[in-house]
């Protein structure tokens, strides 16, 4: 029996979180799962033959522990998906080499460190209407703001202190966010899995479950499953799991909000054959590796 922990948060009350439906399918396949949270000290992490980083989201205040730990994990066992893509996917920055190799992205700005002076100017450039701010290393919505035409000044002074010396980005707000829903589409060791749709509840214009979506089951048309292997293509290595965020725009094309590579929930409930899926590609991406 082959072992493989999966890495989690401490605590996870708070959080959705479907991995145990991997657990039956690879215990067929010859592996014992377990779940252990990433900041729990001296796990023995050579006794395990492969940790795969999953429902990992309490790190971003304490980042550099968390990629300590993901290095250390990493000297001693198979570690996925892989620290390179770890790196590359940390920061929203990974979104300007997508917009290179020619997949549409959400029109953005990006700031490096906002006062009032730079937030007044970016207002000013980007494309009228509604936006969202956010920060450039994130997870879960926080701190990210949806900004009308008119932004008043405790708001201003509310995003010059969340945001002072810390990197993030402008967007346009995507109407159809709140008009359709966010696509999801998930990937297995290279290829499509399933997709749900996320439609943010009322008054809210952030699509996590937690906040209150509502998520379905859906048939991607051809157009967006064309669109989500052309962002694919983008990554190397190859991922073990990986989900991509779209949105469609005015042109009814789908450009990429988010592309998730290092602890996305997989929706692994919401299609009966998600589970197998998933412990098929841990299987053979361990064995190849």
């Amino acid at each position: 029996m082959k072992t493989c922990a999966f890495l989690t948060l401490k605590d996870p009350a708070d959080f959705v979180i479907d991995d145990k439906h991997a657990y039956e399918p690879m215990a067929n396949l010859g592996w014992d799962v377990s779940a252990v949270p990433w900041c729990q000290q001296d796990t023995p992490w050579s006794d395990f033959d492969a940790v795969i980083i999953r429902s990992t989201w309490d790190y971003p205040p304490v980042l550099q522990q968390f990629l300590q730990t993901l290095e250390t994990i990493d000297t001693q066992t198979r570690l996925a998906n892989p620290l390179k893509l770890v790196w590359w996917n940390l920061s929203k920055t990974y979104l300007r080499d997508l917009e290179s190799a020619g997949v549409g992205i959400v029109p953005t700005l990006w700031i490096d460190d906002l006062d009032e002076a730079a937030l007044g100017s970016a207002l000013e450039i980007s494309l009228p209407g509604d936006r969202v701010i956010k920060p450039v290393v994130g997870a879960n919505g926080v701190d990210a703001f949806h900004l009308s035409d008119t932004v008043t000044p405790d708001l201003v002074e509310e995003l010059v202190t969340v945001f002072h010396q810390r990197p993030c980005m402008i967007q346009p707000f995507m109407n159809n966010v709140i008009a359709e829903g966010e696509f999801s589409l998930f990937y297995f060791n290279g290829h499509y899995s399933h997709a749900i749709l996320k439609t943010p509840t009322a008054n809210e214009f952030r699509s996590q479950e937690e906040r209150g979506a509502t998520i379905k089951l859906v048939r991607p048309e051809a157009l967006l499953r064309q669109r989500g292997f052309q962002a694919l293509e983008c990554v190397s290595p190859k991922p073990l799991y990986a989900r991509i965020d779209f949105v469609r725009d005015e042109r009814n094309d789908f450009r990429v909000m988010e592309m998730e590579l290092i602890e996305p929930s997989l929706y692994l409930r919401m299609h009966p054959d998600a589970p197998l899926r998933f412990a098929r590609a841990i299987d053979e991406w361990f064995s190849a590796s």
